[in-house]
């Protein structure tokens, strides 16, 4: 019973109430409350408090749940493993454009072999990812950055990825072939969110050749930022995978920028300690064959 009680504790943290976890797992609310009572008799301490936001953890929830998630974790791998390795639910943590551009084809070959697994593509910046890998939310992340090393981590680069200054085909840019930062200077930049790591690189690079940068707009997905460029709304700086068909068709043209230091690879990580079940192992090889 106490792995249904961790189940609990988990849902109402993620959903930041007893209903919305209530309506997640089936259950009636004052299951919920009760199961969360009889887990904070097990382990003597409250785990949970309301706040502004809804249900938070307490200090000593918050000790608990990276627990909770690893021994849910764990008892989903051990049912899979029982079974042959072929069931269960594979939670895999991954950037927007990664999810959007990179994992479609991959998942669906892996489908194929493993009908069993269901996969549940969980979206994130890549510092929730990180997290999300460490505490057992996930069992696999798929980041785009320079090379990441970890103590807790395996981490594997599948592919170097080239970064573009992505413009309108009658763009001045686009019969170059590179763009230096001095030639940013002025254009309206459409950028991904802030935490973005390609667009720290973009910004750091204009910062050391002095050039200001005008960041005329922002948006959370690469849709938004290939529809304003495309209108000729702007310039935008994204990688290769997430513009191979637009640069295909000429929708778009995509010029390298002068004076990138750090080299960016799309990177699977995991924790060191994850089991490698032969599902978990083929999920790998399909994303990093040998």
């Amino acid at each position: 019973m106490e792995l249904t009680y961790l189940r609990t504790f988990c849902a109402v943290v993620d959903k930041g109430s007893y209903t919305r976890a209530a309506d997640e797992l089936g259950y009636a609310q004052p299951s919920v409350t009760a199961q969360i009572a009889k887990l904070e008799s097990l382990y003597g301490a409250v785990l949970l408090e309301r706040s502004g936001r809804g249900m938070v953890p307490t200090f000593a929830g918050r000790n608990l749940l990276p627990y909770a998630r690893q021994m849910l974790a764990l008892s989903a791998e051990a049912k899979a493993v029982i079974a042959g390795g072929d069931q269960g639910t594979l939670n895999i943590g991954s950037i927007e454009t990664l999810a959007a551009y990179y994992l479609p084809p991959r998942l669906h070959r892996y489908r194929e072999q493993y009908p069993g697994i269901q996969l549940r593509v969980q979206p994130g910046s890549e510092e929730d990812i990180i997290a999300a890998v460490l505490d057992w939310s996930v069992q696999f992340g798929l980041i785009f950055d320079a090379a990441y090393s970890s103590e807790d981590l395996v981490s594997l680069p599948l592919r170097e990825e080239a970064l573009y200054v992505v413009t309108h085909p009658q763009h001045p840019l686009a019969a170059g072939k590179e763009v230096t930062p001095e030639q940013l200077e002025g254009e309206v930049l459409v950028l991904t969110e802030h935490t973005c790591t390609y667009r720290k690189q973009l910004l750091q690079v204009l910062r050391e050749s002095g050039v200001a940068a005008r960041e005329g707009m922002e948006f959370g997905n690469l849709e938004g930022i290939k529809q304003a460029v495309k209108h000729g709304w702007g310039t935008g700086f994204l990688p290769r995978y997430s513009v191979e068909e637009e640069l295909r068709t000429g929708a778009l043209t995509g010029i390298p920028l002068k004076g990138q230091r750090e080299r960016f690879y799309i990177q699977l990580i995991y924790r060191k300690e994850l089991h490698l079940s032969p599902a978990f192992t083929q999920f790998i090889a399909e994303l990093h064959p040998m």
